[in-house]
């Protein structure tokens, strides 16, 4: 979360509990009724605040928030749930801890560019079928800004009773498409009528599915785009996770990552984010028809030219034919981009491929991290 948000938080401390107060609880307890049949039974109040929504999301929630003081007031008001101090976006949860997340009114507090990696952190902690509700905001600005994000830090004269919060104001329709790139399906989305200010209540309804999520960020050096997750990649949660795969292998040797399978990992402190040209998951990439790859290209050019990777790799050349029409493409860098960002196509680091040499992967790695 925004240091200058934290702070303005930790300033009004416990008296946020008595100026804010319950305003949705059947959207809250509807979500504890479906969370309920959905194995572990648990959901995470996620930005939990003072923890006014706590005693609406079953028998056995948890809270969560990064502002000390919201954690002292929650856990006062609910001496008997567990609540944890962290950030948005490193969840201390393992895999499939939640069948559903309430997250109400606290994403909206995160550079728009760092939503991605928080909700593929939701989607981590939540088992398949788990119930999203995200409520953020919007503005008339947001119509109007590039990519749909316009961001600002509030003052006394822009009407926030808590100057120096940090918001990021979503139009709907860009909030959506992020939220179904962290692999979720939207169910529901709903704009509530704006205030004088102009400002707006956009509430998500989604289901977490059997995909991978965008590992994806600000400041990347290098996007790795693979064909699509097989099935195995998408239920453990890391794209090229069986071991005869040697995408992890190549990226050591190229010296571009230090602990493999882990996507995190390698976005926060190696800058490489990881996406896939189809979101659909598959036995095999041969399962997939020329009808999945139809958007792939378009999807992906929206995604360069929002969060601008210094490069892209493909993981794949026959599939890349496929994207982008380009029928006659080699190995190497492309003459035409995806959004502004260089495009580099190497060959598949599949088992299946033993013909190019574990070397021979590293190098192409490093070629197209070292950019054009």
């Amino acid at each position: 979360m925004h240091e200058s948000t934290l702070e303005a938080y930790e300033r009004i401390g416990g008296d946020y509990a008595v100026r804010r107060g319950v305003q949705d609880p059947d959207r809250a307890e509807r979500l504890a009724s479906e969370a309920a049949g959905i194995l572990p039974r648990r959901v995470l109040d996620l930005g939990c605040g003072p923890g006014h929504y706590l005693r609406l999301l079953g028998p056995s929630p948890v809270g969560a928030d990064a502002v000390r003081s919201m954690v002292e007031a929650a856990r006062s008001a609910n001496p008997t749930v567990p609540v944890v101090r962290c950030d948005l976006a490193r969840l201390p949860f393992g895999r499939h801890t939640f069948s559903g997340v309430w997250a109400s009114k606290a994403h909206q507090h995160l550079p728009g560019a760092h939503l991605p990696l928080a909700l593929a952190e939701v989607h981590r902690v939540m088992s398949v079928g788990g119930r999203l509700e995200l409520t953020v905001f919007t503005h008339p600005s947001a119509r109007s800004a590039p990519h749909g994000v316009a961001e600002e830090v509030s003052t006394p004269d822009s009407g926030d009773d808590i100057p120096g919060r940090w918001f990021t104001w979503w139009d709907p329709d860009r909030l959506a498409a992020v939220v179904t790139d962290a692999a979720f399906a939207v169910e529901d989305l709903r704009t509530s009528p704006p205030e004088r200010s102009g400002v707006a209540k956009v509430s998500i309804s989604a289901r977490a599915v059997l995909a991978l999520p965008d590992h994806v960020g600000p400041g990347m050096r290098l996007l790795c785009c693979g064909i699509n997750p097989s099935v195995h990649a998408a239920e453990a949660g890391v794209g090229y996770v069986t071991g005869s795969n040697r995408f992890w292998p190549a990226l050591q040797a190229a010296g571009l990552c230090d602990v493999p399978r882990d996507p995190r990992r390698l976005l926060r402190e190696r800058s490489i984010g990881m996406t896939d040209l189809v979101k659909r998951p598959t036995p095999r990439a041969s399962d997939l028809t020329s009808d999945d790859y139809v958007p792939s290209l378009d999807r992906l050019a929206r995604l360069c030219s929002w969060l601008e990777p210094r490069s892209l790799v493909v993981v794949g050349i026959g599939p890349w034919r496929v994207a982008s029409g380009d029928r006659k493409a080699v190995f190497g860098w492309q003459p035409h981009p995806v959004g502004p960002t260089p495009v580099y196509v190497m060959p598949s680091t599949s088992g299946l491929n033993a013909r190019v040499s574990l070397a021979e992967l590293a190098s192409h790695l490093r070629a197209a991290a070292a950019g054009p």
